[in-house]
């Protein structure tokens, strides 16, 4: 496999030469042998190229906990990996070694598709989680993967900022089960100056899930102190998901540490997440969670019916799971959304680094 001139897609030709990128609303314009923002999608003649297909930066077997999906089979484990590049510059970029790598020798492990998903099947991975990088820059290599991972009956999740055109995302998602996308902020001004992006586009992404497919998707807010975590912005980002997608979707409030251009911060404080799960909660959203920190209360899943605890957590170890296979409370029968079955044991909080055949 040539993986520095696979064919990539969504692309046109401009009057005056240039070609242009369709995948992702940055709409890069390149001449003859120039990459994108992203870095991996390359202008070789007359073609745009996919430059990471095939390449991974590694690959790693975690709880599903911690993409984080708190309502796609609790307690199962899923393979996870990623390769180089973003179509975002997030200055607090938690992955920034991976994300903003231009250099093609951190992708060592390389793998074909149907490699990957037969190690996920040897392994009793429930799943496949496209992250640490956003696989919207490798869509092609991410969908050609779910097309792998589905016919062994497994699962596919995207962990992505959901910065994505409306073609590429309609063909992107109809190959996910699952999708846990970080909506940064909720201003414009923090998509501007802290991600090079916008806002708007994103939030297209997470009703279009909502209204338009059947992927089960969760949203992820990272706290950063100082930069969008007063209540003002908490409750316009509760109030809109409300309005906008509903209650039932599950909101996570993780915490931020210091890195990449952003090291001069504190971390965020455990209180900030409590404040911001009771504004939510307040706002009428029904599963609210903490991430990043140890919380018993703020990790648990409740039924909303009689308010059973159906799931313990802490951090990503389940403690006590009383859930009904079917995903209904065993007291009063409320169904808890999400995708559910017959709990066996948990994976638990392990994380285990995968080595695959080169040549898989």
């Amino acid at each position: 496999m040539d993986t520095d001139n696979y064919p990539a897609r969504w692309w046109h030709m401009l009057d005056d030469g240039r070609m242009q990128c369709d995948l992702c609303p940055r709409d890069c314009r390149l001449h003859e042998g120039q990459r994108g923002a992203c870095f991996v999608r390359q202008r070789v003649g007359d073609q745009m190229k996919l430059t990471t297909y095939g390449r991974s930066s590694g690959f790693c077997i975690d709880p599903i906990e911690k993409k984080p999906l708190n309502h796609f089979y609790p307690g199962s484990s899923v393979l996870s990996f990623g390769t180089a590049g973003c179509n975002l510059a997030c200055k607090f970029c938690q992955n920034w070694d991976i994300s903003k790598s231009r250099d093609m020798d951190k992708l060592a492990d390389q793998a074909t598709p149907d490699g990957i998903a037969a190690a996920a099947a040897e392994h009793g991975c429930r799943s496949v989680a496209f992250t640490y990088n956003d696989p919207v820059i490798f869509a092609e290599y991410a969908m050609d993967i779910a097309d792998a991972c589905h016919a062994r009956g497994i699962a596919t999740v995207a962990v992505t900022a959901g910065y994505i055109h409306a073609q590429p995302r309609r063909e992107f998602y109809a190959k996910m089960d699952a999708a846990n996308v970080d909506l940064k902020a909720f201003t414009d001004e923090f998509y501007f100056k802290l991600c090079g992006a916008r806002l708007q586009p994103v939030l297209d992404t997470l009703v279009y899930l909502r209204h338009e497919t059947d992927v089960w998707f969760e949203v992820t807010t990272l706290l950063i102190p100082g930069k969008n975590d007063s209540d003002e912005e908490l409750r316009a980002e509760c109030e809109w998901i409300m309005k906008a997608l509903g209650p039932d979707v599950p909101v996570h409030f993780t915490a931020f540490h210091p890195d990449y251009k952003m090291d001069d911060l504190p971390p965020t404080p455990p209180a900030t997440l409590t404040r911001a799960r009771r504004l939510a909660l307040e706002a009428g959203l029904q599963h609210v969670y903490t991430g990043n920190v140890h919380d018993e209360a703020g990790g648990s899943t409740y039924c909303v019916g009689c308010k059973k605890v159906l799931i313990v957590r802490d951090w990503h170890r389940i403690d006590e799971y009383c859930l009904m296979p079917d995903g209904t409370c065993p007291d009063c029968g409320t169904a808890l959304p999400g995708r559910y079955e017959t709990f066996k044991a948990q994976f638990g909080r392990r994380r285990i680094p995968l080595y695959l055949n080169r040549t898989a």
